[in-house]
């Protein structure tokens, strides 16, 4: 399927309600915003456009349909404990966000993560990255995937299914390696350990991929609620592009990084780079892996060019 084929390739509209930003927005047209615009500079990602206005907007409403979600779970949890004379034992409300590489879906996370943590309901919320779950560098040097890193066999997908699988069955704690951006490889002996809170997001490109074989459990089952975060592909494309070149004046810069090559690059050098990663890499993986899965999505937040939502489709229960 090519880049074309694959946006054209749209979810069945007869699956979802759809609506604009304008009509998004008045679905909340009073809640107070709780977050200043310093704080919102701190959420965002390099090259995303996120704003007060786009917060008030798109992701206040969504921030509230998702507490609605997660209380309305909760009360259900509760019912069937009693139906089956069982103590309760709710369990965390499970959110997945999946979506491209530099499509601001990290971004999305972060920001949910502090406003779902503003309502009464779901005051302790974590988010875990399926980066964590990536196999060591080693590993993947050793099965030759070095230049699939991000591709569905990338990841240890036992682990990944091990750990929400806690989550879902009560466990006190549940723990996740750790990721390092840095150093562009799992850090040995480095957990991030989550104690039952009341909302777990679950960010990462294949999440709503399904299983491998018939008789194997998708990571999308042990959701509640799922996101889809979408936009043309030659949108994506620069902004991947745009993100890499920040980088190169940024983080890419720090001796410990692991791109720390690229910082000597001249631009037009860098560009082409990026362009090479993103066609031979990002994309094949998008329109194979990942593009594929937005139709398993609660909910797909459609980006425009501008990388600002300006549609949002909403599945019908």
């Amino acid at each position: 399927m090519s880049a074309d084929e694959a946006v054209t390739a749209a979810p069945p509209s007869a699956l979802y309600r759809a609506l604009d930003r304008e009509d998004w927005a008045r679905l909340a047209p009073e809640m107070e915003q709780p977050l200043t615009a310093a704080e919102v500079v701190q959420l965002r990602g390099l090259g995303d456009r996120l704003d007060l206005q786009e917060v008030q907007e798109v992701y206040l409403p969504l921030s509230r349909l998702l507490s609605l979600y997660a209380r309305a779970t909760k009360s259900l949890g509760a019912s069937t404990s009693t139906f089956l004379h069982e103590p309760d034992t709710t369990t965390p409300f499970l959110i997945g966000i999946a979506g491209s590489v530099a499509v601001g879906k990290s971004t999305i996370a972060r920001l949910l993560r502090e406003l779902l943590s503003r309502w009464s309901d779901t005051p302790r919320v974590e988010l875990v990255t399926t980066d964590g779950f990536l196999y060591p560098n080693e590993e993947l040097e050793r099965r030759g995937l070095m230049a699939r890193k991000g591709f569905p066999e990338s990841y240890d997908r036992r682990a990944l299914l091990d750990f929400l699988t806690d989550l879902k069955s009560g466990a006190p704690v549940a723990r996740a390696p750790f990721y390092s951006h840095l150093r562009y490889d799992i850090v040995p002996d480095a957990v991030v350990t989550v104690r039952r809170p009341d909302v777990v997001i679950v960010e990462g490109l294949n999440v709503l991929a399904p299983p491998p074989s018939a008789n194997e459990v998708s990571v999308s089952e042990l959701f509640d609620f799922s996101i889809y975060v979408d936009a043309a592909p030659d949108d994506i494309a620069q902004w991947y592009v745009d993100r890499f070149m920040a980088l190169k004046n940024g983080a890419f810069a720090n001796p410990s990084s692991y791109f720390n090559a690229f910082a000597e690059m001249n631009d037009e050098e860098a560009h082409e780079t990026a362009l090479g990663y993103w066609t031979s890499i990002n994309l094949p993986n998008l329109v194979e892996n990942v593009l594929p899965t937005r139709h398993r999505a609660t909910l797909i937040l459609q980006k425009s060019a501008q990388h600002t939502v300006d549609r949002v489709l909403l599945r019908k229960l």
